[in-house]
């Protein structure tokens, strides 16, 4: 593993939401601002597997399960690796509770780490969804189940932004400046 002189000093940005609460496309745009930035999406990885796959919240259960530590486990050692090189990281993954937001941080190298939570309200969700190409789309329509669960699971942790009447730019630059400027969302130092 190459280790860069700046390894110690990068930072991991977890954003999350419901699908369809903006999560790759502010996480692009997050990490693009950024000097040395990567983005990982669980979506990506997710779609890695061409055959088999389960969708996270899908069935059968058991198999969903499997697969989402197996993501988590893929995104801990690519975040490492670019930590490794001095890169910041910011991660676009669905998280539906504390449970798994647990299991994803026990993956994450030591890096300062926040939480940033894109909760826009599940009508803006399903009207962004109906607005994305058909090959786009997702089959989910239980966001305020989602929304209590995370809220739950996360108790005070994370920074929860309602995004549902922020554009793109304006939700990407109040990001940068409480959570890559601040101390917004902090989980770890």
């Amino acid at each position: 593993m190459y280790l860069d002189q700046s390894a110690a000093k990068t930072r991991t940005v977890i954003v999350t939401g419901a699908p369809g609460a903006g999560k790759s496309s502010v996480s692009r745009g997050l990490a693009a601002r950024l000097p040395r930035a990567a983005r990982i999406s669980a979506d990506d990885l997710h779609a890695m597997i061409v055959s088999g796959g389960v969708w996270p919240l899908g069935r059968p259960r058991s198999e969903a399960v499997r697969q989402v530590d197996l993501c988590h486990r893929q995104i801990g050692v690519i975040t490492t690796e670019f930590a490794a090189a001095g890169f910041d990281t910011v991660i676009d993954c669905v998280l539906p509770d504390g449970a798994h937001l647990e299991q994803l941080l026990r993956q994450l190298p030591p890096t300062t780490t926040s939480l940033v939570v894109l909760a826009p309200g599940g009508a803006v969700c399903r009207a962004r969804n109906e607005g994305r190409p058909a090959e786009e789309r997702f089959d989910f329509d239980d966001h305020v189940s989602l929304d209590a669960s995370m809220q739950e699971g996360f108790g005070d942790r994370g920074w929860w932004l309602d995004t549902g009447e922020l554009g793109l730019e304006a939700t990407i630059q109040l990001i940068s400046h409480g959570v890559l400027d601040g101390e917004l969302g902090r989980l770890r130092e």
